[in-house]
């Protein structure tokens, strides 16, 4: 048995369908579907890499903020510690000079104190004096 020609060009139609088929669409699709994966591949390196690259530089910006938080607080600390003296200094400054200050009212106070004894001494006797002179009518010796 021998196959008639049809079969022949049957068989010979299906390959060169499938040729053309071939080039015409499975070629260009896959092509395309292996540059889709490829741009994929690469957006997700890239999405990647930018991720490392933030989380990065989000660990240098808390390094860095770390950093200064401390800073400013060593700032504050020797200011208030500087403060702390100025004002203590201050206040023994104050101290040192209100005693000054007393002692010299004191001293002043305790000197008015002794000449108006003095005057009131004086005057007292000069007072007796004239009220003797004023009841016994004359000089007392």
């Amino acid at each position: 048995m021998i196959p008639d020609l049809s079969v022949f060009w049957i068989i010979a139609f299906v390959l060169t369908l499938s040729v053309i088929l071939d080039r015409l669409l499975l070629r260009p699709i896959t092509r395309v579907m292996q540059e889709r994966e490829g741009a994929i591949r690469s957006a997700r390196d890239l999405a990647e890499s930018s991720r490392e690259k933030a989380q990065a530089a989000a660990d240098e910006f808390e390094a860095k903020t770390r950093a200064a938080r401390a800073d400013v607080y060593r700032q504050m600390d020797e200011k208030r510690r500087s403060a702390l003296e100025r004002r203590a200094e201050l206040v023994a400054a104050t101290r040192s000079e209100i005693e000054k200050t007393m002692k010299d009212a004191t001293a002043r106070v305790q000197a008015q104190a002794s000449v108006a004894r003095a005057q009131i001494d004086r005057d007292a006797d000069s007072l007796a004096a004239t009220i003797v002179e004023r009841v016994l009518g004359r000089k007392a010796s």
